[in-house]
């Protein structure tokens, strides 16, 4: 017991620090990523511009 009360209050878990890093890059990671995607999408609508109108015109409606 008093490893597991040593363990508990004898600071942070090296384990859990490292997986802590490990997820806070992940989550950097995937914010980056998410960013790039945003930036591509917009620059895809941008090119698309006017022709959007056409194509509005062109689809069927939808089966509700």
């Amino acid at each position: 017991m008093a490893k597991a009360l040593f363990g508990h209050v004898g600071g942070p878990d090296p384990r859990m620090v490292s997986e802590m890093r490990r997820l806070q890059q992940r989550v950097r990671d995937l914010e980056a990523e998410l960013m790039r995607l945003q930036e591509q999408n917009d620059a895809l609508a941008a090119e698309v511009g006017h022709e959007d109108d056409v194509l509005v015109l062109d689809r069927e409606p939808a089966l509700t």
